[in-house]
């Protein structure tokens, strides 16, 4: 019996192999809660990672969802409550961070709207579908919101990434005034740079943009800077997600926590 047993955990763009969501999501496995994979396709990746959960013991669903779309936000919800009876933890993990360019030569119509589509508005969409079906349950339940390094200091060639994180943070501000009530806290945590399929594309970018001979040079230069003397893990910001939806969180809703070993200290 784990701390999580008998609860159930939706985590967005949670699809992929080694990226954020399978992490968080193998942890709260770990503990015994019910998994919903959640990505914008249930692919041949997704149905692996779902495999693996169940591994660990787990029951698991997996449900595709563009989190752009509203109407597809409420119906994951609604589909998890049809698969386990409940929503208990709802991670909004979601995001585009792979269109790299600079800020004069971003494509307004096109790229901005996408990355803001997904990573804000997808957020909003999927944190009121949830917490709708936390108030109507009655039993409280955790928002957790994966926001960047990006929602605390700005970074070049990533403007809409940069402002869709920042805007994540008013975004769980603002939930967890309204939903507090209600025995709900909503809560962001802000990891640094994490190689994960997306976070790989991004070494590929930065390495070159910054002058380095290539990746490996640009990982250990970032490793140097970080008092911790590496970046981040999918497993950090799993310990996160797993301390934000305990009991032992109950009094802390609103923050946006910081999981850079150092890196950010604001």
């Amino acid at each position: 019996m784990g701390k999580y047993s008998g609860k159930t955990i939706v985590v967005t763009g949670s699809g992929k192999q080694k990226g954020l969501g399978q992490g968080i999501l193998q942890a709260f496995a770990d503990e015994g809660a019910n998994c919903v994979v959640s990505d914008l396709t249930i692919d041949d990746e997704a149905e692996a990672v779902a495999e693996e959960l169940r591994s660990r013991g787990a029951k698991v669903a997996t449900i595709g969802c563009d989190v752009s779309k509203a109407d597809q936000c409420q119906a994951l919800v609604a589909k998890t409550i049809e698969y386990f009876g409940n929503v208990d933890v709802f991670v909004n993990n979601a995001g585009i961070g792979f269109l790299m360019k600079p800020l004069l030569e971003v494509d307004t119509a096109k790229e901005w709207d996408q990355v803001l589509s997904v990573n804000l508005s997808g957020a909003f969409y999927c944190t009121q579908a949830a917490a709708r079906a936390m108030v109507e349950a009655g039993k409280g339940g955790r928002i957790v919101n994966i926001a960047s390094q990006a929602a605390k200091t700005g970074f070049p060639h990533l403007p809409a990434y940069v402002s869709s994180k920042h805007g994540m943070v008013g975004l769980t501000r603002a939930s967890a005034v309204e939903l507090g009530g209600h025995g709900i806290t909503v809560n962001a945590v802000c990891p640094n740079h994490v190689t994960t399929g997306l976070g790989a594309q991004q070494n590929e970018y930065f390495s070159k943009l910054l002058g380095f001979d290539n990746v490996e040079a640009y990982l250990e230069n970032m490793s140097a800077k970080n008092p911790m003397g590496r970046p981040g893990l999918p497993s950090d910001t799993a310990a996160a997600c797993l301390w934000l939806a305990s009991d032992d969180a109950f009094y802390v809703t609103g923050e946006a926590l910081n999981v850079t070993g150092g890196e950010e200290m604001h």
